[in-house]
């Protein structure tokens, strides 16, 4: 299997046009390296260049987050340490999104809780990932703790995507916009019932990785658009959006940060609504306290 070599993220040069509100979460990044002390995953899809917390809270402020959720990246398999050290070294305000194993004791998720982790990622894209047997046993493991399972996958491949988030009876997430080909289309039936749960209020969508998703080599990525208006209109308030920053295992340029803020402010313009996405929402998926006013 040839593995990728990922393009480094690009320095921030700038603030976006559009400020967000004071409170602001980054619901989803990720840092990686050095590799000798943190190494990847063998059976992983991409090798990713270093990105490291420093880099990260430079990132962050120059955008403007004050809150991050940071999220394990596939290529380091079941080893959570590189995703753990954020919330021990930074100096922002930070939740966790891990990869465990279905065997993860009480007494070590109970740990995990107390050092800021919310919730479990399967990963059905990219090789060393969790496989979506897990899920089950992972629910009826963190339930009682009021974690969420979230999903990288393709909602448009998996069969019955409602039966399946009844069955878990737990909260989900799915990452972004619910990774379908833009040229499938907001009409296919995976995406229309991952708009079902989110009206019911049965899941919830990262609003982020429209280079992912998208027909375009560069922002913004206008064929996205249909899919992020059908979730607006839908269920705002089962929304978040982060940077996907360092933007690993993509087959279009690395964007700029701040193309990519601005991109979205076109999109999602409404004060409220921006106050809901990056501040109320966050707290209410991730545990975190009412930022003042």
């Amino acid at each position: 299997m040839t593995i990728l070599e990922c393009a480094p993220a690009r320095a921030v040069s700038r603030r976006p046009i559009r400020r967000l509100p004071a409170g602001a979460v980054d619901c989803h990044f990720h840092v990686f390296g050095p590799q000798d002390r943190f190494p990847y995953a063998s059976g992983r899809s991409y090798t990713p260049p270093d990105a490291s917390i420093g880099d990260y809270e430079v990132l962050a402020e120059m955008l403007g987050f004050s809150r991050a959720v940071i999220v394990q990246p596939s290529v380091y398999g079941l080893d959570n340490s590189r995703t753990l050290s954020f919330l021990y070294e930074s100096r922002i305000p930070a939740r966790a999104v891990l990869v465990l194993d279905p065997s993860v004791s009480e007494n070590e998720l109970e740990a995990l809780h107390e050092s800021g982790v919310r919730g479990v990622r399967l990963n059905l894209v990219f090789a060393a990932g969790l496989a979506m047997t897990a899920a089950a046993g992972l629910a009826d493991k963190i339930r009682d703790l009021g974690w969420h399972l979230q999903f990288l996958a393709d909602v448009s491949q998996i069969e019955d995507l409602k039966a399946l988030v009844s069955r878990l009876d737990i909260p989900i997430v799915f990452d972004h916009l619910g990774h379908v080909p833009v040229e499938r289309g907001v009409h296919n039936r995976g995406f229309q019932d991952l708009l079902g749960l989110v009206r019911d209020g049965r899941a919830w969508v990262k609003m982020t990785g429209a280079y992912r998703v998208t027909a375009m080599q560069t922002p913004p990525y206008d064929d996205a658009a249909p899919f992020v208006e059908a979730l607006l209109k839908t269920g705002p308030g089962q929304l978040v959006t982060g940077t996907d920053w360092p933007h690993p295992s993509i087959t279009v340029p690395v964007p700029d940060d701040t193309d990519l803020m601005d991109m979205f402010g076109s999109w999602v313009g409404d004060a409220e609504l921006r106050q809901k996405i990056f501040v109320e929402n966050p707290e209410r998926l991730y545990g975190f306290d009412a930022w003042p006013t």
